[in-house]
């Protein structure tokens, strides 16, 4: 058998065998299309590293619109976000194999003078031991193995002495600390300077971590090191993964997403593979790849297993309670996600990734970019995009994979909607919300460090990069580490720990269990995996094309259809449709023009003009400031929150004095609950979730709690607002008033609060604010719709009055019928509209084709601004 080199990505990603899958699409790319693209991404990169470096190093992060860097302790706290930067030119350290892949050695070359010269480690600052493991310690060493590897080749480098490798050492043993807990899972927090135990560390007083930031330290532990020689590193990343593991849920062989340190306690049980445990699967399959242990495949297979059992419903992956998996916990997916159609190409099961990465493609082309977090009908349920690349990640994986070209129009539409809707003069900024198209300042590291290099790879032949890429593991934050650190010969087979592949095939006795545990424990068959068919992944992905509607051509069609999704749920189709409340009548066999329908149904469909669900669930809530010199006249938009107190009920609200809570996230025990109690407190969002805050200020006495976003700038005129959800566990504790502001309004509030010191406020629905003008009552009626065929109505049936909604300036007229001709509305006997805008019905002709049946007056029809949206058949 072959060395460990055997496990490199040339034969997990099986790159070798492309030329077998080249598939015949129309979406094939030239030589010259690839350049070309190649090119621009270059060009990007160039804009953005080039602005970092111009307006914002030694800083951080660049702010690309305010065009100047982003220092901690000098900007609006961001609460969590701000956790990541430690005052160590986070983005230059990030960004430095990624100079090199894209041929960059002289910028490389001076990055690294930079960083020896001017980066420091000490200081005295709190950070993230998650974003710090995977961004700055990856960073380093990354660079440290492309400086030695220029050196090696004797035309670069000769003055390198190790430098990021020492740096890396310093670093390593600064997190080290974090590690001391009775559980040996790390704390999520830790000062640089002083650690944890020191009374000026500002931090230890933690007590829960996410499943990821515990179990993403094993690749730039481990290969610290193994290139330092120092073993303590991978035995205390080890620990903490060992730790999760016996932690799991037993009965499922899942994972929750928070967890207590010091006692091992499941803190938020709800499970899937997206933010908070995201990056611990993927750790466990290339801990495999880069050192060659099988323990960690052994558990990333028990793990993968429940994953497809439980969460994983083609093509969605949805999140479950660890304990009671068939419940789902929530009904929206979040972006981080998106990488997991790239961990299956490396665990050999190429069918869900496709069906995956098609689905996000379609939210995508929705709504340009993926959003935050979108629910499972495709909606936005969070509208930011951070320029995340895990969906690029995931398309140059399944490029590899197959080789079909339509990724690479993938990519080219990724390329394209960066530059077009993210690309500022000083670098590309984030999107605050898909949805209205504006503008973050920001511009996180990870867009340098792992967008460009995924992008890069997708569209660049092996031959033309600087590295044998197949030489090395792409850590979580796409940084470089050579598969040459495994001091273990694996093989193929008997990839098993603990027993022996023999043993274990005799106690199973199931054939279709057998052969899937061969292929769990093996190197990935390509004639399995990817057979010798052009359309493999196009007859996959076929299915899902129009998920979202978005694309769908219009197709005339002889005899009108209405297009349904059948599931594949053991329903025949017929009592599939009744179970949706479709009746169905069949007609005879009937012959139209040249086509012979045999088994048609007639399909009637009633549907009720309401709201939609996502207009019902946000019901702006107003913070109204009422104490002098305000007295009513400052009126906050405030969005609600889907536990806690049912403002709306209550007949005049919910008022009260406000109070800052101390500390501000409140995500820890209160320490003003003097101050707290009787009151409404304020509290900066961040750091944990909304019920975790209120919880502790309900604790602490609050009446109700003012949540004010981190991000400087938001407001509620550019974001639509959202309504804020619990943890996953019952809220039913919570019964308190809840409310969110903004960025902008939150400080207008706590500028109110600084200057006058007693500030009263009242939390209320909007609509009932003090001094509002009061409006008529909206016209209520209850109206079903009814579509049938040309000529169905048999003469003298009964007809009813003949509804159109037509809208007019100043009210909603009621009135029209349509054209027999082209099936085109027209507008009949204005003059019989009055000036009040009053409701006209007219009886239809027996030709008409599309009729609206008026029934009881009862429920609410929507007016003005609503009815443009909802009123179009």
């Amino acid at each position: 058998m072959k060395p460990k080199m055997m496990m490199s990505l040339k034969t997990l990603l099986i790159t070798s065998l492309l030329g077998c899958v080249k598939c015949q699409e129309s979406q094939s790319m030239t030589s010259e299309e690839m350049s070309g693209i190649r090119n621009q991404i270059v060009e990007m990169f160039d804009h953005a590293y080039g602005s970092y470096m111009k307006y914002a190093y030694p800083a951080d992060e660049l702010m690309p619109l305010s065009c100047r860097g982003r220092v901690r302790g000098q900007e609006p706290n961001r609460g969590d976000v701000d956790d990541s930067l430690g005052k160590f030119s986070l983005t230059l350290i990030d960004s430095l194999d990624t100079l090199v892949l894209l041929n960059k050695l002289d910028e490389f070359e001076d990055g690294v003078k930079k960083t020896v010269k001017d980066v420091r480690l000490d200081n005295d600052v709190v950070v993230s031991v998650f974003e710090t493991n995977i961004r700055v310690l990856g960073g380093l060493l990354g660079a440290h193995v492309m400086a030695d590897l220029l050196r090696q080749r004797g035309d670069r480098m000769q003055w390198y002495q190790d430098e990021l490798l020492h740096m890396a050492k310093e670093l390593g043993h600064r997190l080290l600390p974090a590690f001391n807990t009775t559980s040996g899972l790390p704390y999520p927090k830790i000062n640089l300077r002083y650690g944890i135990q020191s009374p000026l560390s500002r931090t230890g007083t933690e007590s829960d971590t996410c499943t990821a930031c515990a179990g993403t330290m094993i690749l730039e532990f481990a290969a610290l090191s193994r290139m330092s020689g120092d073993s303590v590193f991978e035995d205390y990343a080890r620990k903490a993964l060992d730790v999760l593991w016996e932690r799991r849920q037993k009965g499922s062989d899942l994972v929750g997403t928070v967890i207590n340190i010091h006692n091992g306690e499941w803190v938020r049980r709800d499970s899937g593979v997206g933010a908070g445990i995201d990056s611990y699967y993927e750790y466990l399959m290339k801990a495999y790849i880069l050192l060659g242990d099988n323990v960690f495949l052994e558990r990333f297979n028990i793990h993968y297993s429940a994953i497809m059992k439980y969460i994983s419903q083609p093509p969605l992956l949805l999140n479950v309670h660890m304990h009671n998996p068939t419940v789902s916990v929530r009904s929206w997916m979040d972006s981080l996600l998106a990488f997991f159609p790239g961990l299956q190409v490396f665990r050999g099961d190429l069918k869900p990734a496709i069906e995956t990465h098609e689905m996000l493609y379609q939210v995508t082309k929705q709504h340009k970019f993926l959003p935050e977090a979108f629910t499972t009908e495709f909606r936005v349920h969070w509208g930011q995009h951070l320029l995340r690349p895990e969906f690029a990640e995931s398309t140059y994986y399944l490029y590899k994979a197959t080789g079909d070209p339509y990724y690479l129009r993938v990519g080219q539409s990724i390329v394209e909607k960066l530059n077009a809707y993210t690309r500022v003069p000083c670098g590309f900024a984030a999107v605050q919300d898909v949805r209205t198209g504006a503008h973050e300042d920001r511009m996180d590291s990870f867009f340098l460090a792992e967008m460009f290099k995924y992008l890069y790879l997708l569209f660049t032949e092996k031959s033309q990069l600087p590295i044998d890429i197949d030489d090395y593991i792409l850590t979580t934050e796409a940084h470089l580490l050579p598969l040459s650190l495994s001091t273990t010969q694996s093989s193929c087979q008997g990839n098993v720990t603990g027993r022996n592949l023999d043993s274990a095939l005799t106690e199973t006795t199931d054939s279709a269990s057998q052969e899937e545990y061969l292929f769990s424990h093996s190197c990935p068959s390509t004639e399995t995996l990817f057979p010798n068919n052009p359309s493999f992944a196009k007859s996959i992905r076929d299915s899902y094309k129009y998920l979202t509607g978005v694309g769908r051509a219009f197709r005339p069609l002889p005899v009108r259809e209405i297009e349904l999704p059948l599931h594949d749920n053991g329903m025949e189709p017929m009592e599939f449709l009744k179970s949706m409340g479709i009746s169905l009548t069949q007609l005879p066999q009937a012959t139209e023009g040249n086509f012979e329908h045999k088994g048609v149904f007639r399909v009637k469909l009633v549907a009720e003009v309401s709201p939609t669900t996502e207009e019902i669930e946000v019901v702006p809530h107003a913070v109204q400031l009422i104490s002098p010199p305000f007295l009513g006249r400052t009126v906050l938009t405030a969005g609600p929150a889907k536990f806690g107190m049912d403002i709306s009920k209550q007949e005049h609200g919910v008022k009260g004095s406000i109070v800052k809570a101390s500390p501000y996230t409140a995500c820890v025990q209160i320490d003003n609950t003097a101050d707290i109690k009787g009151h409404i407190a304020l509290a900066l969002r961040g750091d944990c979730m909304f019920a975790t805050k209120a919880r502790q200020l309900q604790e602490a006495g609050a009446i109700g709690v003012i949540f004010i976003d981190h991000r400087e700038g938001s407001n509620s005129d550019d974001t639509p607002l959202f309504q804020m959800v619990g943890d996953g566990e019952s809220t039913n504790d919570i019964t308190i008033a809840l409310v969110f502001l903004f960025g902008r309004e939150g400080a207008v509030l706590t500028s109110a609060l600084e200057e006058h010191q007693n500030v009263d406020v009242l939390l209320l629905p909007k609509e009932n604010h003090l001094g509002r003008e009061k409006r008529e009552k909206p016209v209520g009626m209850n109206i079903k719709l009814r579509l049938a065929e040309e000529g169905e109505l048999e003469a003298g049936a009964v007809r009813g009055p003949t509804l159109e909604l037509v809208l007019e300036k100043d009210g909603v007229v009621l009135e029209e019928e349509m054209k027999e001709s082209g099936g085109e509305l027209s507008t009949k006997e204005e003059q019989q509209q009055q000036e009040n805008q009053e409701q006209i019905c007219r009886t239809e002709t027996d030709r008409e084709d599309l009729r609206t049946e008026l029934f009881s007056a009862d429920s609410s029809l929507p007016t003005n601004s609503q009815t443009e949206q909802k009123t179009n058949p």
